[in-house]
């Protein structure tokens, strides 16, 4: 395990944090009539997938709890295919699998560390 890596983990809990309060009490509706939540959103979950990039393999695999593959897959999807992204897939992701995330992440995370991040 790298040093780094709960300066990462504790990023994307941050940074997930963030999106679970930018759809809190949100519908479907006002997602997508929206188009600065989206974006944001996107960005977010992109972000997200960067820090996960940035974990090491080692820590990766002592948490395999953690879909670290499916993660950097999301970010590799809404940065290289930018053109169409699919704003279905993040409304899905920030909404079923950021709350998921969350608590998987604050289960790895020493309390300090916990206590130490933003949100």
């Amino acid at each position: 395990m790298q040093k780094d890596d709960f300066i990462y983990v504790a990023h994307m809990l941050d940074l997930a944090r963030k999106v679970l309060d930018k759809t809190q009490g949100l519908n479907r509706w006002q997602y997508d009539a929206d188009e600065n939540l989206r974006l944001a959103l996107a960005h977010l979950i992109q972000t997200i997938g960067e820090a996960a990039r940035r974990v090491s393999t080692e820590f990766r695999a002592a948490h395999s709890v953690i879909l670290w593959n499916q993660i950097v897959g999301m970010r590799h999807k809404v940065v290289h295919d930018y053109l169409d992204v699919d704003y279905d897939l993040v409304w899905e992701v920030a909404v079923v699998d950021i709350p998921v995330l969350i608590e998987s992440l604050r289960q790895i995370l020493p309390p300090d560390v916990i206590n130490s991040s933003t949100g």
